[in-house]
């Protein structure tokens, strides 16, 4: 997913504003002066990292951001700077640690995640900056349902739209409303699934021509509210369906997420295999794989996997 950067969202609360008048620890006397240039480099830097993100997965631009992380901690434990420098200095930190959580969610290391998401979460705690708060809950309701554990991911959206209604555009509420769609949907409440997808889709309608929504939302659109209706069927047994909204959701998805092309192929051929159409199945694997030699994500990878294992069991080896 899928990372942009969250410098564009709406609102005073998603624009770091809030809670300027937090205390914050001290600079350190006589380290390098950081200054607003120094900022725009580190945001620069960030940008570029979600950027690479997009084209070569998690596990390839992983070390990278671990690096930009540990920069940013540098310059703000030995820096010379003043309180505006230092709120804006630590939201980058939390934002970095945020997507280094990503990155390691992506390359299929969830309790390093964890770790990273529990480190944003905490700065966004302290600097009461609910944008953080929001990605934060956002990227940990995803990680539950990745690992099966629905009711979790349900609370984390739901706290997420509690915290960004005040200020968020339609397009990200429409982002934690898919997201809780899909935690229904496993939890075998199909009509709420039903009903909160819907709502996810019109607010996407909504949102064209509105406010700015958050960058790292761009990635959601007409393909991943086609991938969340294929899920709802799926998560119901209704296998031939889901193949039909997976391929929608194939056609519509940008050529610029390759990763999300190679996710979304082995959706389908996930779903194909389910349904017994063993040849298609096979040709999205290979498509699918294809990709997984420019893309490094282990989510892309055990999809495709579990594709094959899908095919192996109505189709045995010759």
């Amino acid at each position: 997913m899928e990372r942009r950067t969250i410098l564009a969202a709406a609102g005073g609360a998603a624009l770091g504003l809030t809670g300027i008048g937090t205390a914050m620890p001290a600079a350190a006397a006589g380290g390098p002066r950081v200054g607003t240039h120094t900022v725009t480099d580190l945001r620069s830097g960030l940008a570029s990292l979600y950027g690479l993100d997009d084209r070569f997965g998690g596990a390839t631009v992983g070390p990278l951001a671990t690096a930009h992380l540990a920069r940013v901690q540098r310059l703000i434990d030995t820096g010379s700077y003043p309180d505006t420098i230092g709120r804006q200095l630590r939201l980058i930190s939390g934002e970095t640690a945020e997507h280094v959580g990503w990155l390691a969610f992506d390359a299929g290391d969830h309790p390093r995640a964890r770790r990273y998401w529990t480190q944003a979460r905490d700065t966004a705690t302290e600097l009461r900056d609910d944008s953080l708060a929001v990605l934060v809950l956002a990227s940990l309701s995803l990680l539950e349902l990745r690992e099966e554990r629905p009711r979790d991911g349900l609370d984390h959206a739901r706290r997420a739209s509690v915290l960004a209604a005040p200020w968020a555009p339609p397009s990200l509420m429409s982002i934690l409303a898919t997201r809780e769609a899909r935690a229904l949907a496993m939890l075998g409440d199909s009509a709420s699934a039903r009903t909160t997808l819907a709502s996810a889709a019109r607010l996407y309608e909504k949102d064209r021509g509105s406010r700015p929504a958050p960058d790292w939302t761009l990635f959601h659109g007409p393909a991943e509210l086609a991938a969340a209706q294929a899920e709802l069927f799926t998560a119901a047994g209704h296998h031939k369906a889901a193949v039909t909204w997976l391929r929608r959701s194939l056609e519509r998805q940008e050529v610029t997420y390759a990763r999300n092309e190679a996710l979304h192929r082995g959706r389908l051929a996930g779903a194909l295999a389910r349904s017994g159409e063993a040849d298609e199945a096979a040709h999205h694997i290979e498509q699918g794989e294809a990709l997984l030699t420019e893309v490094s994500s282990g989510r892309a990878r055990e999809g495709l996997a579990v594709a094959r294992r899908e095919l192996d069991r109505i189709r045995p080896a010759r």
